[in-house]
């Protein structure tokens, strides 16, 4: 029980001593009423001035908006947003003054006419679920994630005391295979995101491991054979890395606004 103590405060408190080192990633999981797809939109466009000014005035690096599949109204979530910080405690914090970022966005709307909109587009979305991440592990490789930018996103569930095991069969099983597929250019990029918050049993997923594809065409061309030939170490290696997480969900996402 110690050692198990001990772990997860690391867990929680390593990121203090590698703030400059990583990014900083705050998820939010949309649920849109059929219904409400215009209105969403329209709330998003809204937001994406306000978000632009965030990046203006140092609050986050950028902010996107994902489309999800399948994303019916039965199959979870059908819009993601990413926040992008550099300090989690900025991201924990919220993220600067999101009133004085919406004044300096739209300079000619009273602040009662701000937070009429503000509390309005609340009403266009269930905001589901919110998730605070660290970037543990990405492959190398430029690539600036333009609009129509498919991203396969894998919702992985690990045991807290497996953590170490996961993710070591992440960064040095899987990521090399990954870095072959970019340097060939089958794929865009890869990384590896660990929950901050919410931790525990009874949290959903742990980890989300994201592939990025320029386009569709680069997504659906792409192949699952590998040419690398593993050894017999190799391949226990991959088969435990295989069996310490267990894949609860996987959404193809589709950027379709990105601020930066």
């Amino acid at each position: 029980m110690k050692k198990l103590f001990m772990f997860i405060a690391v867990i929680l408190f390593s990121g203090n001593m590698i703030a400059q080192d990583k990014l900083y990633l705050l998820f939010e999981f949309m649920k849109v009423d059929n219904e409400q797809e215009t209105a969403y939109g329209e709330t998003e466009s809204f937001w994406e001035k306000i978000h632009d000014q965030r990046v203006k005035n140092g609050d986050i690096i950028g902010w996107d908006l994902w489309s999800m599949q399948p994303g019916g109204e039965d199959q979870g979530y059908q819009y993601l947003t990413v926040q992008v910080f550099k300090d989690p405690v900025k991201m924990f914090q919220g993220g600067g003054d999101l009133m004085a970022a919406a004044k300096k966005a739209y300079p000619a709307m009273s602040e009662q006419d701000l937070i009429n909109k503000l509390n309005q587009s609340a009403k266009s979305r269930d905001l589901s679920a919110r998730i605070y991440l660290e970037q543990i592990d990405h492959t190398n490789g430029q690539f600036d994630m333009p609009i129509g930018t498919v991203a396969t996103i894998n919702l992985m569930k690990v045991a807290l005391d497996n953590y170490e095991k996961y993710e070591n069969a992440e960064s040095k099983t899987f990521k090399p295979d990954h870095q072959k597929q970019v340097d060939k250019g089958n794929r865009a990029s890869w990384e590896l995101l660990r929950f901050m918050s919410p931790i525990g049993s009874a949290a959903y997923a742990s980890h989300i491991t994201v592939d990025m594809f320029k386009d569709f065409n680069q997504y659906f061309g792409r192949s699952n054979d590998s040419d690398t030939v593993y050894t017999v170490v190799q391949q226990k290696a991959f088969q435990d890395g295989l069996t310490s997480r267990d894949l609860k969900w996987a959404y193809t996402a589709t950027l379709i606004k990105k601020v930066r």
